[in-house]
């Protein structure tokens, strides 16, 4: 049920660990939050509340390394290579990772599904975003999507189009037609360390440009944290994941 592999990424200059949960269904890549790696899922019992969905062969969850979350919390090099980095990431996302979930999928054209938490909601933003053509869904849990206040510089090329915030206001064309054929869910809580204006600015964002998108508002009582993504998680893939024919 569980398999974990790594390689080399060119793109990234580094070894990226990738791990797998199931053995078939709608492919879930679900990103770790800041610096995580890929089985922070597992630790943080995300595969086990998502057991049912496994085993009924509705899902089959992906996560990786979160390489440029852990250049900017770890500060790595300048604020310019940090950014670098953030792009190469998400080209590595599309380049490599994608095309390695499809070969396991057996099916070179199946449609991914992504999504994460705080930063992790980030990533799974600009994948969508980016990458309209791989990636069908967006679910984005108490995302954390104004980037630029942890790098504390400017706006370069890089970070511009790695950016959802930033690329998007001036997206047109067929980038933004693809775009409109898609889905994004927002979801945050309104407690301890919750921080839900950033998901309506998204929110904003997104209905400006006619891509469809839901932002659910979870109150007071649930907070910047795991036991708030794991119940998330449970309704949200019950929504957007087809159930199995008997």
């Amino acid at each position: 049920m569980k398999m974990s592999t790594s390689w080399h990424s060119p793109r990234l200059d580094q070894v990226v660990n990738i791990t797998r949960w199931g053995e078939v269904g709608t492919p879930f890549l679900m990103f770790p939050t800041a610096g995580g790696d890929a089985e922070e899922i597992e630790r943080f019992l995300v595969v086990e509340t998502l057991s049912d969905f496994l085993a009924d062969g509705r899902i089959k969850l992906y996560s990786c390394d979160s390489v440029a979350g852990r250049a900017m919390l770890g500060q790595e090099g300048s604020p310019e290579h940090r950014m670098r980095v953030m792009e190469r990431f998400q080209s590595f996302i599309y380049h490599e990772l994608v095309p390695a979930i499809r070969d396991d999928c057996n099916d070179d054209s199946i449609e991914v599904m992504v999504g994460g938490s705080s930063i992790g909601a980030f990533n799974a933003l600009a994948a969508l975003c980016r990458f309209p053509d791989v990636f069908s869904h967006a679910l984005c849990m108490s995302g954390t999507y104004d980037l630029q206040r942890f790098l504390k510089a400017g706006v370069t090329e890089d970070f511009y189009y790695s950016s959802p915030i930033h690329f998007l206001p001036g997206l047109n064309g067929d980038a933004l037609q693809a775009l409109k054929a898609r889905f994004v869910l927002l979801a945050s809580g309104r407690g301890r360390a919750e921080d839900i204006e950033e998901s309506y600015r998204v929110s904003a964002l997104l209905g400006h440009k006619g891509i469809p998108c839901r932002l659910d508002d979870w109150g007071e009582e649930w907070h910047h944290d795991w036991p708030t993504w794991r119940n998330m998680l449970v309704q949200y893939i019950d929504e957007l994941v087809p159930a199995t024919a008997p």
